[in-house]
């Protein structure tokens, strides 16, 4: 019997042995309380093995490859912690406590303030960035392009951010109406979408096939909040004064419930520009229930209204005279500031999210999510009354000088100074000539409430008597009422410990009502819906309601429908080894868009009401990449793209306010992406080197302006129009380098350093249409085919192609830091015109066999066509905060932050249009003879000095 037992020891010795495993293990904590920290992800860097720490701050890591590894331990608030662990064959090693330190600069992330809100959706894209991507990450060129130059409207290699894809629990937020996501949708709300993954370029994600900017995820899983109250309060002066948020998590209780939820409101009576209101209020709430260990289901709500008042693109003739900060689109009433450009957003969003553990290796998640809601913009609409617009052209000095471009000697001097007539000039009165801009800089309500009323006699005392009567003058909305619903799920398995898969398929449906709204008659009684421009039946919106009377509260101008589908599928694989990675994904997916007339336009009789047809687009998409281990430390990366992309609705229903028809033979465009990287981590150095190229092709792109001499006949006849411009064809090249490097010169100072270079050009001669109604009036075919445009080669237009920062911060031992960042911007460029360089641009109309005006030279047209560049700029940025501990059986963080940016308050354009009003040679070369063209380009600045602060308290 005792040999039995000793035999059977030793077997069991022996099987103990082997069954050893190897890696390691320890426990998570917080630097400040010193209690374990739940749901840290440690990873092992450039494979797939991940741990999550449990309730008391465990992990462990079992069956590694023996060898230096290194460890990332990551938790939102917390500084990451990269550690070096040489693993021993057959042994769990015990790495003790690992301290994550609060990450002051958090709250930098958590307030992020250089999404320019006020522009982003705005109708002209020149006015779009994309730094807004960037909010999740960590590296140290990502970093700077969010927080730094994202105030320059800076654009992560040159791309639009319909070229990203923006996702909440795994669904693309990004609108079908033009590919871009609002993110206003959950403005205000930054403490509940602080959980975020951000994946650089085509690199892959687990979510979805992506693009070639990048992919956001925002994770809204009750669950994944760290317990607690926090309560903030922030001033700043930029898109709002003043910022009040409350957010509470509760973590999972011993039931499985876990809750979330958030409020937070944003005011400012002017913003940063004048004139610009502000209102918002938005709120959350996430509940997750934790069936059991396979099933668990969360419910995400969020409602974020937000109103504000828009600022106008000035030329450098308003800005000389009335300053760089003057928005036109205010006026006084009753001693208030009134925006006519008031743009409110209202779309909440529900979301039913179903998490199933199929397997310790597969995990399947599914969405269902409707998205109600509106978007609305208004403005002043005018029948039979005078251009309410201050800086409307025939007010400005510059009026004057072309009409005598010829002979500027005639312009009297007064034209120039305030206390004239105003008006066209009588050349009896020349001596009291004056530009009405000069005196009445702002939108007159009280005038238009005066015009629409009508005089009826005087009172005792010798005033007017008046009474309501039709209005000259309304405000309206050009809204948009979306009903969105989709359903998607997402499988991630590990079908071996070298390959995890991702699959994933959605499906949404669209529909999307769109009309003109009155607000408000500013006084009146009703308003006539005619078209003043057109004549006879024509003029009329809807022939089956012939000169309606409209009031507040209708619809009018135009309604109509749109309808989209879009179904998506993607696979992916990863396979992960020893000294190289990589992976292989796939996409199919198909767009439908129809239209839906609700009024038979008079100038589209036969095409505006009723159902269009339908138009498909299937695309596909195929991607792949491979990172080199050269070592633990130094790695190659290399990411390749090539997909087809369905062109927006918004631009294949080019004239969708009055007509069901289509962009004909419109393609899709074609995307190919590639990029190269050194990438470098060490405990105390970071590096990446990137080159990236992007070729985008066939892309279509669509416009609206009133052009003059646009379809002038030889009698110079018939040349005004306000068109649509339909570009197609249009090819986009973006190459570049891009470097970021962090450097920890002590345990309590860093420095960054981070450089963008770009070259963003069109890379062809697009075709060129132009849509002009008036022509349909006549019986003429509306499209006319101007031919090439000679973009080739231009720059592309509305951000820095160039960038370099360089920082310096310090963080103390007792929870106080401050940072330092100058960053130098520079290759921006005007957003050219494509008519202007049309043939029909240089052909006299004059002429039988189309010959150029007889006056052009090449060097004249050369010199106005020149491609307008901004000067560079420097920006110096301060950041800073501090935080104490209220000890207490509950401790008690208080904290600030603070940051000032643009220290030295400089004043710089970033970005721009011309004005295309000067359709032919002629006109506009007799306009910019003037000296004071009165269609110069519209410049958008950007903030002189900022600041913003923030107090918070978390419990």
């Amino acid at each position: 019997m005792k040999k039995l037992v000793i035999s059977t020891l030793f077997v069991l010795q022996i099987v103990f042995v082997f069954a050893q495993s190897t890696g390691f293990s320890g426990k998570v904590i917080d630097s400040k309380t010193q209690k374990p920290l739940q749901n840290v992800v440690a990873s092992i860097q450039n494979t797939s093995i991940t741990s999550l720490s449990d309730a008391t701050g465990a992990f462990i890591f079992n069956d590694l490859t023996p060898g230096s590894q290194m460890v990332l331990f990551r938790s939102n608030g917390y500084k990451d912690q990269l550690l070096v662990i040489e693993v021993q064959e057959g042994k769990v090693l015990d790495l003790g406590v690992i301290v994550l330190e609060v990450d002051l600069t958090i709250e930098q992330q958590i307030n992020l303030i250089t999404i320019l809100e006020n522009d982003l959706g705005d109708d002209n894209s020149g006015s779009e960035n994309t730094a807004g991507l960037l909010q999740a990450s960590r590296d140290a060129y990502q970093q700077t392009a969010a927080f730094n130059w994202g105030q320059a409207r800076f654009r992560i290699r040159g791309l639009d951010n319909e070229y990203g894809n923006t996702m909440l629990n795994g669904v693309s937020m990004n609108k079908l109406l033009d590919n871009r996501p609002q993110w206003g949708n959950w403005g205000g709300l930054n403490d509940a979408t602080r959980n975020q993954e951000f994946t650089m370029g085509s690199a892959p994600s687990d979510y979805t096939f992506g693009g070639i900017l990048g992919t956001q995820e925002i994770n809204t899983r009750a669950s994944g909040y760290r317990k607690g109250t926090r309560i903030s309060f922030a001033g700043t002066n930029t898109n709002y004064n003043w910022r009040a948020m409350a957010t509470h998590a509760s973590g999972m209780d011993k039931d499985g419930w876990a809750y979330m939820i958030s409020a937070s409101r944003r005011w400012a009576e002017e913003a940063y520009f004048e004139g610009t209101d502000y209102s918002a209020n938005s709120f959350f709430a996430s509940v997750e229930k934790k069936i059991n260990e396979k099933h668990s289901i969360n419910f995400t709500s969020i409602y974020a209204q937000n109103r504000r008042g828009r600022n106008s693109s000035n030329t450098d003739e308003i800005n000389s005279i009335a300053g760089i900060n003057y928005n036109s689109f205010w006026g006084w009433q009753d001693g208030k500031k009134r925006n006519s450009r008031d743009r409110e957003v209202e779309e909440p969003i529900f979301m039913l999210t179903h998490y199933w553990k199929l397997s310790d290796k597969t995990r399947l998640t599914t969405n269902l999510m409707h998205q109600t809601g509106s978007i609305g913009n208004t403005r002043i609409d005018f029948l039979n009354a005078p251009d309410p617009n201050p800086t409307y052209y025939r007010n400005l000095p510059s009026y004057f000088t072309s009409l005598y471009e010829n002979e500027p000697s005639l312009v009297p001097i007064s034209a120039y100074q305030p206390g004239g007539l105003g008006g066209v000039p009588n050349p009896d009165l020349l001596g009291a000539i004056s530009a009405p801009f000069l005196t009445n800089r702002q939108i007159d309500w009280a005038a238009m409430y005066k015009a629409n009323t009508s005089l009826v006699g005087y009172d005792a005392q010798g005033n007017e008597i008046r009474t309501a009567a039709t209005s000259k003058y309304i405000l309206y909305q050009d809204r948009t009422d979306d009903k969105l619903y989709t359903a998607n799920t997402i499988l991630s398995s590990n079908l071996s410990d070298n390959i995890i898969m991702n699959a994933g398929a959605s499906y949404s449906r669209l529909k999307s009502e769109n009309f003109q709204y009155l607000t408000d008659l500013l006084g009146g009684t009703s308003f006539l819906d005619v078209d003043p421009f057109q004549t006879g039946s024509a003029s009329q919106p809807d022939l089956n309601s012939q000169n309606r009377e409209v009031k507040e509260g209708d619809r009018f101008g135009y309604n109509y429908n749109l309808f989209a589908e879009h179904i998506d599928v993607f696979t992916q694989f990863k396979f992960t080894y020893k000294k190289i990675d990589f992976y292989l994904a796939q996409s199919f997916n198909r767009k439908t868009y129809q239209r839906e007339g609700l009024y038979q336009n008079g100038i589209y009789a036969t095409t505006s009401l009723g159902r269009s047809e339908k138009i498909d687009f299937d695309n596909f998409g195929f991607k792949g990449g491979m990172t080199y281990k050269i070592s633990g430390k130094h790695f190659l990366t290399f990411n390749s793209l090539y997909m087809s992309k369905a062109p927006s609705m918004r631009n294949v229903f080019f004239n969708a306010r009055l007509s069901n028809t289509p962009v004909r033979n419109i393609d899709s465009e074609t995307v190919s992406n590639l990029d190269l990287s050194y990438v470098i981590k060490t405990p105390s150095f970071k590096a990446r080197l990137t080159g990236f190229y992007a070729n985008i092709k066939d892309a279509t792109e669509t416009s609206f302006f009133f052009a003059e001499g646009a379809f002038e006949d030889s009698d110079g006849d018939g040349g005004d129009a306000f068109v649509a411009e339909i570009v197609t064809g249009l090819d986009k090249l973006n190459i570049g380098a891009e470097l970021g490097l962090e450097y920890q010169i002590t345990s309590t100072i860093k420095a960054t350093a981070a450089l963008s270079y770009g070259e963003y050009i069109y890379n062809s001669n697009p075709n060129v249409f132009l849509n002009d109604d008036t022509r349909a009036a006549n019986g003429l075919s509306t499209i006319v085919n101007l031919g090439e445009s000679k973009l080739k080669n231009y720059k592309q237009p509305g951000m820095p192609q160039q960038a370099y920062g360089f920082g310096l911060e310090y963080r103390d031992p007792k929870f106080w830091w401050v940072g330092a960042n100058i960053n130098h911007l520079s290759e921006t460029y005007l957003d050219v015109s494509s008519v202007l360089r049309t043939q029909s641009f240089v052909r006299n109309p004059a002429s039988v066999l189309g010959s150029p005006f007889p006056e052009i030279t090449q060097e004249r047209v050369d010199a106005i066509l020149k491609q307008e560049k901004f000067d560079p700029y420097t920006l110096l940025n301060l950041t800073g905060g501090k935080s104490w501990r209220v000890p207490g059986k509950s401790p008690v963080t208080i904290g600030i932050f603070a940051t000032i940016n643009n220290l030295l308050d400089v004043r710089y354009k970033t970005g721009g249009f011309e004005q295309a009003r000067n359709a032919n040679f002629r006109e506009l070369n007799q306009d910019l003879a003037s000296g004071t063209p009165a269609f110069a380009p519209r410049y958008f600045y950007g903030f002189g000095r900022t600041y913003f602060f923030n107090f918070y308290i978390n419990l």
